[in-house]
């Protein structure tokens, strides 16, 4: 080798170090739940440095619950969280499918093929994939539809009780509910030792009564939603110590208890406070047999409001003349404290129509798996509802990737290497799904393309059972489109970013004086 050779070896080395250092740490972030995905995936056991344990199947728990401190790790992680937020599955398969895309852009870039072409490349083919998906999808008229407790199992890994009450949940609430941005059927789960599985018209408090004086059944209450503390308004303690200050003190407590006996008058059976109740209000309230939830969270006192039809007030507004005080009032058929689970239920509410997707355990770490197990599928029957089904077990990856390879043929330049890694990346899930299950990936995906291409059927994948090629339609695996289509822009929303960082420099610490003797670009320590 001669010292131009070498040298020009050693800047292209210094160029792809960032690139590299980079997509190692995407790569160990995909290999920490590439493991997990398919029926065949396996459990990961996380521990903490004081030894409790959680024990998952779910790639968006392991993401968030790993110890990570490389930047592009959390860049995946972040990336992650949004899909989670957005369709509330699919990270698993956004995660895998960027450290193929990085992989393989990586192997490119080393080649000498640019960066920019690259990108340019991975945006073309994930572009296509994606209105693929879309021309492909199969629509969801109906909540009734067979189709949804397909997806509710495969999502629910294979738990038949599990998929049962979503399914029940989502024909509860309708698809009009289903279709709102705003409504989340995932968040309708409460998962309990102890408890039976059940899904019921109506919603759980997760709060005990203040008082076990106060009544613990209600019919036909009226609600009040207090987004505050229910306490009388303060007084500075410097205004205690002088005549007046004392003195507003002793109004402001005839004041509020003059509030309180309004309530009272009002017929207000049920009172869901955002913070504290004071012991004058918890004795009035109890004498006066109205029961009272303190300190209940925001989302729950959201979802009273929804169900009953309140609209919450501050403290302040105890002060209404019951006239307009009656407009933020709630109503509901029935009310009942469950001793056992130690929550309250709120049913029949006068408001939009509600569901809780009640899911029993044995133990604590049980309870957090179901929990988990539940989410996923009910987060994946809302998003077919929204966007229509694709045949699952990788088949429609497998398809998307014989589409986006057609187009290398009528591409100019070194785009066609970014269209590359896509093809690589799109083969990955089925990939990992056989290899998970025992069998060959190189052998099995090479299958699959074969018959695919023969019978022009796109919904033809590995059964992990035999080994042999079925129609997934037909052994009942099935996706929602909207998660293949978030996963798929997840993974180009991190690779591009990644392979557009050139270089890493560590800054300097923002929280003090800048220290001129040391350097601003040195080795990161990860």
């Amino acid at each position: 080798m001669t010292l131009r050779q070498a040298a020009q070896g050693s800047e292209v080395d210094e160029k792809l170090a960032a690139l590299l250092t980079n997509a190692n740490a995407v790569r160990a972030i995909a290999s920490a739940v590439e493991g997990t995905i398919g029926p065949k995936g396996l459990d990961t056991l996380l521990v903490d440095r004081f030894g409790e344990v959680v024990i998952t199947n779910d790639g968006m728990t392991i993401l968030t619950k790993m110890d990570v401190n490389h930047p592009a790790a959390k860049m995946v992680i972040n990336t992650a969280k949004a899909q989670e937020d957005e369709v509330g599955d699919g990270t698993t398969t956004a995660t895998i499918m960027a450290g193929s895309l990085l992989s393989e852009g990586v192997a490119q870039a080393i080649r000498g093929v640019p960066v920019t072409r690259l990108i340019d490349g991975i945006k073309a083919g994930i572009s296509r994939a994606v209105q693929v998906i879309e021309e492909k999808a199969v629509r969801i008229d109906d909540v009734t539809d067979p189709l949804l407790r397909k997806v509710a199992l495969v999502a629910g890994r294979e738990n038949q009780d599990i998929a049962d009450l979503v399914v029940q949940a989502a024909i509860m609430v309708g698809k009009e509910k289903l279709l709102d941005r705003r409504f989340k059927l995932s968040e309708t789960i409460v998962a309990k030792e102890g408890a039976e599985n059940e899904v019921f018209a109506g919603i759980i408090v997760d709060k005990k009564r203040i008082n076990e004086e106060m009544p613990e059944s209600l019919s036909e209450p009226r609600v009040l939603v207090v987004d505050d503390s229910l306490e009388p308004e303060q007084v500075e303690e410097e205004a205690l110590a002088t005549e007046a200050g004392f003195q507003r003190y002793l109004d402001l407590q005839e004041e509020f208890k003059r509030n309180l006996a309004k309530i009272v008058r009002m017929g207000v059976g049920l009172i869901v406070v955002d913070g504290g109740v004071s012991d004058i209000a918890e004795e009035i309230l109890s004498d006066a047999g109205v029961m009272v939830l303190a300190r209940v969270s925001s989302a729950e006192i959201r979802k009273v409001c929804e169900h009953t039809g309140a609209r919450s007030v501050k403290r302040t507004g105890l002060k209404k003349p019951p006239e307009e005080l009656w407009k933020y009032l709630g109503s509901a058929q029935t009310v009942y404290e469950d001793p056992k689970l130690e929550n309250v239920r709120i049913l029949g509410g006068r408001g939009k129509p509600m569901a809780t997707i009640l899911v029993g355990a044995t133990t604590e770490e049980v309870r957090g798996e179901r929990e988990r197990i539940c989410t996923d599928a009910a987060a994946s029957v809302q998003a077919a509802v929204r966007g229509g089904v694709v045949a699952g077990g990788g088949a429609i990856e497998i398809a998307l990737s014989r589409e986006v390879d057609k187009m290398r043929s009528s591409q100019k330049g070194m785009q066609a290497y970014g269209l590359l890694c896509v093809v690589e990346a799109l083969k990955r899930p089925m990939s990992q799904i056989v290899l998970n299950a025992g069998f060959n990936p190189l052998e099995k995906v090479g299958d699959v393309i074969a018959r695919q291409t023969e019978t022009g059927n796109d919904s033809l994948a590995v059964d992990c059972e035999t080994g042999e090629i079925v129609d997934m339609w037909e052994m009942g695996v099935i996706d929602p489109a909207p998660v293949k289509i978030h996963a798929l822009k997840a993974a180009l929303e991190i690779a591009c970013a990644i392979l557009r960082i050139d270089t890493i420099i560590k800054k300097k610490d923002e929280g003090g004086p800048a220290d001129s003797s040391r350097e601003q670009v040195e080795e990161m320590d990860f």
